[in-house]
């Protein structure tokens, strides 16, 4: 499944399962209410469950891009704690504010009051429920990414890539590849004669390779690593890789620990 596939299918079954919940929580909190002796109109509490879900789903399209930078299991969790606590509290924030303000409209259209910002007062018990919320959408991403991409055939994964050209197949030896760079939904393969383009994403082919020896160097980068022949490093933490055939690739310094490690 593509990537831009797979993540719409994703937002849509965020869309499904928050509704769901949304109905059902709705309807207790109208029973529960009742109980108490206090009618309560089946609208409000929609709206409620409604708003929230709304901005939930508004922001899921940025989870799954800080989860595809900082993927767990992937990145060294020193990289991948810091990132996602502190994108869950901006996660917080702005579902909380984005809630707030959808219900203030949808009062004000029907004529009642709402306080805009009334949930912010309440920001520390949203904050642990929002946490929760997070860290699932992370670990269900992270696992249906993993479970729905469609990894390039590699035939002998320590010396051939198959690459797929229509109804042509070529047979590209490893051996041969000094780098692999992304090229919107393709990857380039750079041999040492001519480059080759390839339909994949640079992550899933990162997977497929690194038993034969490439490394990411950079976000849109990979390296075969006994092509490198010197790594020089800059002040800032970034270098940069002297191939064997003399060409320079920049290496950017999150991703320095995989080409230097033993």
């Amino acid at each position: 499944m593509g990537g831009r596939r797979r993540d719409a299918v994703f937002v849509l079954a965020v869309v499904a399962i928050g509704s769901a919940i949304a109905i059902v929580d709705a309807f207790t909190v109208v029973h529960d209410v009742r109980e108490l002796g206090r009618p309560l109109p089946l609208w409000e509490p929609l709206v409620w469950e409604f708003t929230s879900v709304a901005v939930l789903v508004a922001l899921t399209p940025a989870v799954q891009a800080l989860t595809r930078r900082a993927m767990p299991l992937r990145a060294p969790w020193r990289l991948v704690v810091p990132a996602h606590l502190a994108a869950a509290l901006v996660f917080s924030l702005i579902h909380v504010i984005g809630m707030g303000l959808l219900r203030w409209a949808v009062y004000a259209a029907v004529g009642e009051t709402y306080a805009p910002f009334g949930p912010l007062r309440e920001f520390l018990y949203e904050f642990r429920k929002d946490l929760l919320v997070y860290a699932a959408f992370v670990a269900i991403y992270t696992l249906w990414t993993r479970l729905t991409s469609d990894p390039p055939r590699v035939r002998d994964a320590a010396s051939v890539l198959e690459v797929r050209d229509g109804a042509r197949r070529v047979f590209v030896p490893l051996s041969e590849v000094l780098y692999v760079e992304a090229a919107g939904n393709y990857v380039e393969l750079h041999r040492t004669r001519e480059a080759i383009l390839h339909r994949a994403s640079l992550g899933d082919l990162a997977r497929e390779l690194a038993s034969a020896g490439f490394v990411r160097i950079h976000r849109s980068r990979l390296v075969r690593r006994d092509a490198v022949a010197r790594v020089d490093s800059k002040p800032s933490g970034d270098f940069t890789v002297r191939l064997t055939d003399g060409r320079e690739l920049a290496g950017s310094r999150r991703f320095r620990w995989p080409l230097l490690e033993p």
